[in-house]
């Protein structure tokens, strides 16, 4: 074989110059990582102006990034890559709730709450009344379960997007289930919302015909000793924007009911049961 680059031999060129002390992890990502860029160049006859276009195309990607913003993991959702890395990190047994991607708008540490209790610090939107319960494979309850919960206001922005608008804390809280394992606070009935399309992904959703929009959900973070994390939404089913979450996010599965209540203090109910895998 020869030592120097040949364009069929560009993957053995490459991986070929790894050195024999490097982390066997590495070595393999990276080996797979370049034979499949190498063979993506060559299946679209891939040429020099249009490489420079994509490293434009990710110097702006970069570019625009901050301590607020990430295009790059936004990039990463649009093309459904984000979600596959989710379904490959979070293979589950049957019977589980299936997770999703976290998104960008999580915040730690969040306030702890009573159940019952209403999120919504604004006020604004349709009141929705949350119930369900932490449950195993078995179908037992799961005591000291923590629930982290938060979604868009009636707007389709989360707090920390308006921080002069909104309340700190608005439509975000932690629940702790008791022993039967439920769980019900107040918020409102999510609305859809666009993804920040402003930027070079924005543009490149433009390009493809795609729009930016992500259907109305509701986010869950759900863990307890001794069983899987499980990051996850709750989706509106008859939601505009279902059947194409720019982000790719909607699993069967997690299309939640949204029902007219009887509750004094809800126009809508949705119940939803998790379902955790022993760790």
């Amino acid at each position: 074989m020869s030592e120097h680059f040949t364009e069929a031999g560009s993957v053995d060129a490459v991986t070929s110059r790894t050195g024999p002390e490097t982390d066997a992890r590495l070595s393999r990502v990276m080996s797979s990582l370049v034979s499949h860029l190498h063979a993506f160049a060559k299946d679209v006859d891939l040429q020099q102006n249009e490489w420079s276009m994509a490293i434009e195309f990710l110097t702006k990607t970069g570019k625009i990034c901050s301590d607020e913003r990430q295009e790059f993991i936004l990039l990463s959702d649009i093309l459904g890559f984000s979600m596959l890395v989710d379904a490959i990190s979070n293979r589950r047994p049957k019977g589980a709730t299936e997770s999703t991607v976290v998104g960008p708008f999580h915040v730690a540490n969040a306030p702890k709450r009573a159940m019952g209790d209403n999120i919504s610090l604004d006020g604004v939107g349709e009141p929705c009344l949350f119930t369900g319960r932490v449950l195993d494979l078995d179908g037992n309850p799961i005591a000291g379960a923590t629930i982290d919960v938060w979604s868009d206001n009636a707007d389709g922005f989360y707090d920390v997007q308006q921080p002069d608008v909104q309340p700190k804390w608005n439509n975000r809280g932690l629940f702790t289930t008791g022993e039967d394992g439920s769980y019900s606070f107040y918020g409102i009935k999510p609305v859809s919302y666009p993804i920040p399309d402003d930027g070079p992904v924005g543009k490149l959703l433009a390009k493809l015909g795609r729009h930016p929009y992500r259907p109305a959900h509701m986010h869950y973070n759900v863990s307890a000793p001794g069983y899987n994390n499980l990051c996850t939404h709750t989706f509106v089913g008859d939601d505009e924007y279902i059947s194409s979450d720019a982000v790719f996010g909607v699993k069967t599965s997690l299309v939640a009911p949204f029902e007219p209540s009887d509750d004094v203090d809800a126009k809508w109910e949705s119940p939803f049961d998790f379902v955790l895998a022993k760790a």
